[in-house]
């Protein structure tokens, strides 16, 4: 498979980028994908929310009246979960949310959602990202050039510079990441999706193997 290659003034380069067929060209596998999200997303979640039983809220230890001659419902603590001030019968505790999957399954998500933004036209390869400085007025320039204003981008890219990082994190609907590190989901969410050479094709080796 061969890709055209833009510049960051949005003129396409006479050089074509050869890629896997078997990693940007595959028939998307939609379930795979759902899992991958569907794991990466739990794993986002922290896990540390928390409520105190009967044994962990103040007072009690002591029944507060008799058992019996007072008119009122016999009860044993002042903790007891259906009184006010009372413990959490049954709240939520800290526990992981992580969902494990398959390190081939992830790999085809990868591939299905690459695949799918090739075969959608929602792809686009550039020369590379680096950055003369760290000014965004800059990189929104080169996000003009390549007609990609006013959409949900994320450039992948080999490796993530200090003025790229800087001029690219105020923009709200750019992200830049790690081509390397990228999830499924970080692939899925967005509009357009922008690779520079070098990160393309150390994806195309990390995914072919």
């Amino acid at each position: 498979m061969k890709l055209d290659i833009y510049n960051k003034t949005g003129k396409k380069s006479t050089k074509k980028l050869t890629l896997s067929d078997s990693v940007f060209g595959i028939e998307p596998n939609e379930h795979s994908v759902y899992l991958a999200v569907n794991s990466e997303l739990a794993a986002l979640r922290q896990g540390t929310h928390s409520s105190k039983t009967r044994a962990e809220v103040s007072g009690g230890g002591i029944k507060p009246y008799k058992q019996k001659g007072t008119g009122r419902a016999r009860v044993g603590s002042t903790r007891n979960p259906a009184r006010v001030h009372g413990g959490s019968a049954f709240g939520p505790k800290p526990h992981a949310y992580a969902k494990k999957i398959n390190k081939k399954v992830r790999q085809l998500a990868r591939k299905s959602v690459l695949s799918q933004k090739v075969s959608s036209g929602k792809f686009m390869v550039v020369t590379d990202f680096t950055m003369d400085v760290a000014k965004t007025k800059d990189f929104i320039q080169v996000i003009n050039n390549l007609n990609l204003e006013d959409k949900k981008v994320t450039i992948l890219t080999d490796e993530i510079g200090d003025n790229l990082f800087y001029g690219s994190r105020n923009l709200k609907y750019v992200t830049v990441i790690s081509a390397k590190t990228a999830s499924t989901f970080d692939m899925l969410d967005c509009q357009t999706l922008v690779m520079d050479v070098a990160g393309a094709e150390s994806l195309n080796t990390q995914l072919a193997e």
